[in-house]
């Protein structure tokens, strides 16, 4: 590992330097300014050390949360479009680009992930599940729990601690849908508009067995006792061997009794009622 790149506010070189020798070092490239009162020993190469040099222009207790969390804790499965901190709700709000400030009536209280202070895992997924539109929400809490880095019980017990916060009903319906064998967002986004259409659940990452027992097959999301399943279709599955081996698949599948169905972003973002009409005919 490279060693890690040493960061300063102004007013801390200033204890020890003069004015006139930090503008030398600066001349030098022996110290490089990477944001306003912020001075590196190195120029930033890491996305984290551009997030050190950003949290040292901002008030002390500011922390990462929602999607700048979320990816840090390992479940970041929405666009990070913008940095995303916390600070108390009496604690100014800082006028900086690219950076989206949170005021929080709750206490921040940050744990350290890669040397960052973010919010823990449990309160940045129930911040955004109950933040972000449903069909993204899900995703975020399934990922949450796939990750590892939160458990169901620890997501149940951080639901209380916000009851009295904007969406936290949604929340607290998603959190008893969340499920950690989800491997994409879609598959996410796939389940809950199957759920929202008042079908049952599916089964996440269903096997498939064959008849002495052997799993063959891992579908998307399924109904094993009436054998539907259920998969969403994305850019992989356009390259030419991966055709060749699905429809090797789909035929196995059709042999042994499985009624596939096949959905594509088209389906999912502009006409989700297709989706469950399909699959409720075939469940029927």
């Amino acid at each position: 590992a490279g060693v890690s790149i040493q960061l300063w506010r102004v007013e801390d070189l200033l204890r020890s330097l003069t004015v006139k020798r930090l503008r030398t070092q600066v001349s030098k490239a022996e110290l490089l300014r990477v944001r306003r009162g912020v001075y590196a020993d190195r120029r930033c190469e890491e996305d984290d050390d551009e997030l050190r040099a950003l949290l040292l222009c901002l008030p002390d207790g500011a922390a990462l949360t929602r999607q700048s969390a979320a990816r840090r804790h390992g479940f970041g499965v929405l666009r990070e479009d913008q940095v995303h901190v916390v600070l108390p709700a009496t604690v100014p709000r800082p006028r900086l680009p690219g950076l989206v400030v949170h005021h929080s009536v709750l206490p921040v209280r940050p744990v350290l992930v890669r040397g960052l202070p973010c919010v823990p895992a449990a309160r940045c997924a129930v911040d955004l599940a109950r933040s972000v539109r449903r069909l993204d929400a899900l995703p975020v809490l399934d990922a949450a729990l796939r990750s590892g880095a939160v458990t169901r019980d620890e997501l149940v017990a951080e639901l209380p601690r916000q009851r009295k916060l904007r969406g936290i009903r949604q929340a607290r319906d998603l959190v008893a849908l969340a499920d950690g064998r989800a491997e994409c967002r879609q598959e996410s986004q796939l389940r809950l508009v199957l759920i929202d259409g008042r079908l049952p659940a599916p089964e996440p990452q269903l096997w498939v067995h064959d008849s002495y027992g052997i799993r063959r097959y891992r579908l998307d999301l399924g109904y094993r006792e009436r054998r539907v399943g259920v998969e969403y279709d994305g850019l992989s599955h356009l390259d030419r061997e991966r055709l060749r081996r699905d429809r090797e698949r789909v035929n196995w599948l059709d042999a042994n009794g499985w009624r596939m169905r096949y959905f594509t972003d088209q389906d999912l973002y502009r006409r989700p009622h297709h989706i469950v009409a399909t699959v409720r005919a075939a469940l029927s």
